[in-house]
């Protein structure tokens, strides 16, 4: 054999072994762990939730291994940048401000903004009523960004670090009334800290479409991510996750 052929077949098994290692590697996901019943991290650590299950399902229909990681919210979006995970599954909504950071897939549910309130308040959702309230919602979500755009010089705005610490000022009466995703909002008012709280009002917003973030270079895996998702949505398994998180579609 001349050096010319054993060259090429030592390039070939070295490529060989790149190709199997790019095919053993994982994808990573991100999400926050701290918006249910989206996601969150429960008793023993696990992540989980609707948002989490998605992204497993999308993964298996694209027969990739991959694994879940957490980051705060506000760094969710640098942290992806960052190449620390390979996508977003964390109930992101689509916005043009975010377009210039990141792509998006086909959205995998919609949404809407709603007032929550204490039952026993007269809480109305016309200006006037709001006038000098303070009103509670997560940093840099949609409804933060609703909140100081439309009343921002009416009510006053308080934001937090996570939806939970929201709704723990709520409870605790530190402020009147909380805007957040409907969807989010009525899995709190499910539990026993949101027993005497309900819906006010109309949804402000509803329009509020949500989808998987990932780099604006990577035009292969969010191609991938949206046959998955067509997949996923035509064989019932989108299906079987909604029911299991709620009584009603939300796709």
């Amino acid at each position: 054999m001349n050096n010319y052929k054993k060259v090429l077949l030592v390039a070939a098994g070295v490529l060989g072994l790149l190709g199997q290692a790019v095919a053993a590697d994982k994808l990573k996901v991100g999400t926050e762990g701290a918006y249910p019943p989206f996601n969150l991290v429960d008793a023993r650590g696990n992540v989980g939730g609707f948002d989490v299950e998605i992204a497993e399902a999308l993964c298996a229909k694209m027969q990739a291994e991959c694994e879940v990681v957490t980051s705060d919210w506000d760094g969710i979006i640098p942290a992806l940048n960052a190449r620390k995970f390979d996508f977003i599954a964390a109930s992101m909504s689509i916005t043009d401000e975010r377009k210039q950071a990141v792509a998006f897939t086909d959205p995998y549910y919609t949404n809407k903004l709603q007032f929550i309130a204490p039952k026993s308040a007269a809480f109305k959702t016309d200006e006037s009523s709001l006038k000098g309230k303070v009103i509670g919602a997560q940093r840099a979500t949609i409804a933060g960004t609703w909140l100081e755009d439309h009343l921002g010089d009416v009510v006053e705005v308080k934001l937090y670090d996570t939806q939970e610490n929201a709704y723990l000022d709520l409870a605790a009466g530190r402020v009147d009334g909380v805007l957040a995703d409907k969807l989010v909002n009525w899995e709190w008012l499910k539990s026993e800290p949101g027993k005497d709280f309900e819906f006010k009002g109309e949804p402000v917003y509803d329009n509020d479409r949500i989808g998987i973030a990932l780099r604006k270079d990577d035009a292969e895996l969010r191609g991938k991510l949206n046959e998955a998702l067509k997949a996923i949505v035509a064989d019932g398994t989108y299906q079987r996750i909604n029911d299991k998180y709620f009584p009603f579609s939300i796709y």
